[in-house]
């Protein structure tokens, strides 16, 4: 099989080519927010969508134009590429997976891709990029595979490089043998249904306060000031901390959850449903807004999503399997005898069943009951809802994923 594997390190340019980096984003940037004005006026007309082989005739005039000839001090290619990432929005819009593209601001994921013309010398830790020449990196590990582009991103005022490459590899076969159901929480990160809990890092509710307390320093001063720009950087670089602690976290638990089990199985959890905010209209107020704005910023710090997009690549790259099953009553089910009320759970960590006086961890429960559900999706070739499997064609199971 082939496998398609990301390896991103810290780039360390002089001063030229720190220049040069920021003068190619703006200008992948230019080229992007150009493009999609041209789409909306189009759009509005009532035309149909321009394809990426008519926006490269758009390239081609606005290179030759006076006013917009300094694109050509930027690489062809990191332009065309901006093209084919627009043209890539349309095509998720259309087609239901993501919003409207909308345009690109200024020191906001600054970006630009090389799909060639990309050496690399790992012995020496440097890498050579169309119009930049070689640049050093920080190398943190071997890279294998061959490489197929080259990403160049800003972030907190630090450069990054992302290799994607690609490799052939035996297909896996996962070590383990075991089936495990995987209860997703917030006062508990993780519950396993073998009884493994891992406790949340919370690394947005650690920093809160000082998060505060740069934010209010940042509105006291001029906004676009050089002092205000500082003070954003401090925030930023908080920010990106913050986020680096979930996701160093996160790979940590589910690499060891994915080397122990050969099937996970999980909720079908929808976060963005979750997590949106209850302040509702001005007509119609939303009710205890403060309450859920508690619960969304506490969703939002245990990164449900990303430990649920980790467990799956993992899981493949193992030759194991991620099932997701729906999340309906799982937690007022009792993993025992089945009654399934809201009175068995008595609190955030108690669960006592009403019929059978069953008494467990609520959250260890739930995650048997996960994993029940897991056992009836194998067994039934079909999907689970409300704790009864319903029989389908296996062409239509679309809770699986592999």
């Amino acid at each position: 099989m082939k496998r398609l594997q990301a390896f991103k390190f810290q780039l360390r340019p002089d001063g030229q080519q720190e220049r040069d980096m920021w003068r190619f984003a703006g200008a992948c940037r230019f080229v992007f927010n150009r493009a999609l004005a041209l789409q909306n006026e189009n759009h509005e007309t009532g035309n149909k969508y321009i394809p990426y082989t008519k926006m490269a005739f758009w390239l081609t005039a606005w290179k030759s134009d006076p006013g917009t000839e300094w694109l050509k001090a930027s690489p062809s290619q990191t332009l065309q590429q901006s093209l084919k990432d627009l043209e890539r929005g349309y095509r998720n819009f259309f087609q239901k997976r993501a919003a409207f593209p909308r345009f690109k601001k200024r020191g906001k994921n600054d970006a630009f891709r090389y799909p060639q013309g990309v050496k690399l010398d790992q012995t020496n830790s440097r890498i050579s990029l169309p119009k930049l020449g070689w640049i050093r990196y920080r190398n943190s590990r071997k890279i294998t595979g061959e490489v197929k582009n080259v990403t160049v991103n800003q972030s907190c005022g630090k450069w990054f490089v992302s290799i994607q490459t690609e490799c052939d590899v035996a297909e896996p076969v996962h070590n383990a043998a075991s089936i495990v159901g995987l209860d997703a929480g917030v006062v508990k990160l993780a519950t396993l249904s073998d009884g493994t809990v891992y406790q949340p890092v919370n690394s947005y509710k650690t920093s809160q306060r000082k998060l505060v307390k740069l934010h209010r320093q940042l509105s006291r001063k001029v906004k676009f000031s050089a002092n205000w720009q500082r003070q954003k950087q401090k925030l930023q670089s908080l920010h990106s901390h913050i986020a680096n602690v979930r996701r160093d976290y996160l790979h940590k638990i589910t690499s060891e959850i994915s080397k122990n089990h050969a099937m996970i199985v999980i909720e079908d959890l929808k976060v963005r449903s979750m997590s949106k905010s209850a302040k509702g209209t001005a007509e119609l107020h939303g009710r205890n807004v403060r309450a859920k704005s508690g619960l969304n910023r506490a969703i939002l710090d245990q990164g449900w999503y990303e430990m649920r997009r980790q467990l799956e690549y993992k899981q493949r790259w193992r030759g194991g399997l991620v099932i997701t099953v729906p999340p309906t009553y799982t937690s007022q089910r009792c993993s025992r005898c089945g009654h399934t009320s809201k009175e068995n759970r008595l609190s955030q960590s108690k669960f006592v069943c009403q019929i059978c006086g069953y008494r467990a961890n609520a959250d260890i429960n739930g995650a048997r009951n996960i994993l029940a559900a897991g056992h009836a999706v194998l067994a039934c070739g079909g999907m689970v809802k409300s704790g009864l499997p319903l029989k389908q064609e296996p062409t239509e199971v679309s809770q699986v994923s592999v």
